[in-house]
């Protein structure tokens, strides 16, 4: 029996994708799989939209607070995950709805990426050399050297560094690099939407989610992770708005100043997004912003009634 079709549903940020996946998820029987690489970490939450406690209580998520801050998240590792969820999302007879706008996990589950290469010799005699405790600190000054860009991901993972130094030796590429190269072919039987606004609507939607975020707690989360001394992870500086608001709070620039920025670096993430999208996923429906819910449902009806 063919695999039944799951639901994409990507686009830039506030393009109305998590209130839309919702809906649909009620419609359908479905639950939502994140795709948003910044809401797999736990205690970033208003500055990422994160679904709240009633959109969890009505929708189960999955995906969602599964890193600590001080951890990487890795494409390998979010496509296993994925994977699983949506294995067991079907065999409850529910519909997979996988929801975000971080193009390159998604472009990674729906094509996959070429393998990894290892070699057992090489990897003992690193084991050898660099696993034990007293062995950290020259293995990290060994990887800054030669892997920089991986040596910045994982410089407090040890063995992540190790599986690092093993893949640069026999590839001449960091991990990083090598997990953006992409097979051509669909793995899945998906319904991919690509939710397309005008461009100037969807800079006013996110000047106007922005002032919503920064009235409903983010400032307060963002003082809460300065005090926790977290907020200087590599994680944490990733995340649009954090280290604005952080100069806020210490005084160097004042409200509408951070708002301003948070909004133009917004902005600027949701056309990185906007390019990815255009050029990385050709199956990808444009579906044009607002949409006429009962027909987008009538459309996604048939469509799983012809794949499945």
């Amino acid at each position: 029996m063919p695999e039944k079709p799951f639901l994409v549903i990507a686009g830039p940020t506030a393009s109305g994708k998590s209130s839309l996946a919702m809906k649909i998820a009620l419609d359908f029987s479905g639950e939502i799989i994140n795709a948003d690489s910044m809401q797999f970490y736990k205690g970033l939450d208003k500055g990422t939209a994160k679904p709240g406690k009633d959109e969890l209580a009505l929708v189960p998520h999955h995906l969602i607070d599964i890193f600590d801050i001080h951890e990487a998240s890795e494409v390998f590792t979010y496509v296993e995950l994925a994977e699983k969820a949506i294995s067991d999302i079907r065999q409850r007879g529910k519909l997979p709805i996988i929801v975000g706008g971080s193009g390159m996990y998604i472009r990674a589950l729906l094509y996959g990426l070429d393998p990894l290469p290892a070699d057992p010799v090489l990897r003992a005699e690193f084991d050898k050399e660099y696993a034990g405790d007293d062995s950290f600190e020259k293995l990290k000054i060994l990887m800054e050297k030669e892997d920089p860009e991986d040596f910045q991901r994982w410089r407090k993972h040890q063995r992540k560094l190790i599986r690092a130094l093993e893949v640069f030796r026999l590839t001449g590429q960091s991990i990083t690099t090598l997990q953006k190269t992409w097979k051509e072919k669909l793995r899945y039987p998906a319904i991919v939407w690509y939710l397309d606004w005008e461009r100037e609507t969807l800079k006013q939607r996110i000047r106007e989610r922005t002032i919503e975020m920064l009235s409903n707690g983010w400032l307060e989360e963002t003082g809460k992770l300065l005090s926790e001394g977290i907020l200087n992870t590599p994680t944490a500086r990733q995340a649009i708005g954090y280290g604005i608001i952080s100069e806020y709070l210490a005084g160097r620039i004042d409200y509408e100043t951070m708002k301003e920025k948070i909004i133009t670096s917004t902005w600027h993430l949701a056309k990185r997004q906007i390019t990815w999208f255009t050029r990385k996923h050709p199956e990808a429906e444009k579906i044009p912003m607002p949409t006429n819910y009962p027909e987008l449902c009538k459309k996604l009806k048939f469509k799983l009634f012809s794949m499945g």
